[in-house]
């Protein structure tokens, strides 16, 4: 597996579902749950979700229809001082800076107004852990946590 022909797909996909659309353009299914869908080449990435606040969910990647990477997410928003809409709204600006040396969610830091996205990153594409948080005028308004990484097939 090439990881960085996987980052810079995953940089893409990413970028193209919902970090530009969101709740626009993804397909809500018969269980419940949201998903989105980004296809290029011999590759296919989908994320499916679960609620609005809180949340969680996964994104999966495929190469020639076999899974090679994985990712899963839990957030909430932990204060109701600004409107989830705008926090939703921020979230998205920071997603559309993620980058391919860690092509998991935002950038390690991105300011905008009143608003600071703050990312922290233990490990690679291969295996990672991380957190975010959104804070609006230095108070913490939203949180998440996530991990993955590469799926190998058995020995």
């Amino acid at each position: 597996m090439n990881t960085k022909q996987l980052n810079k797909f995953l940089v893409k996909a990413k970028i193209n579902t919902y970090a530009s659309g969101g709740e626009k353009q993804e397909e809500k299914l018969s269980d419940g749950s949201k998903e989105l869908e980004f296809e290029e080449k011999e590759f296919k990435y989908r994320d499916r979700y679960f609620g609005y606040n809180s949340f969680i969910g996964e994104e999966i990647v495929w190469q020639n229809e076999k899974t090679v990477w994985g990712m899963n997410y839990c957030g909430e928003i932990v204060s109701e001082i600004i409107s989830a809409k705008q926090i939703y709204q921020f979230l998205k600006e920071a997603l559309k800076k993620v980058t391919e040396d860690k092509p998991f969610r935002g950038p390690d830091n991105f300011k905008e107004n009143d608003f600071e996205y703050v990312n922290k990153i233990r490990g690679m594409v291969k295996k990672f852990e991380g957190r975010e948080t959104i804070f609006y005028k230095g108070k913490s308004v939203y949180e998440l946590s996530y991990y993955g990484g590469m799926i190998i097939k058995k020995l």
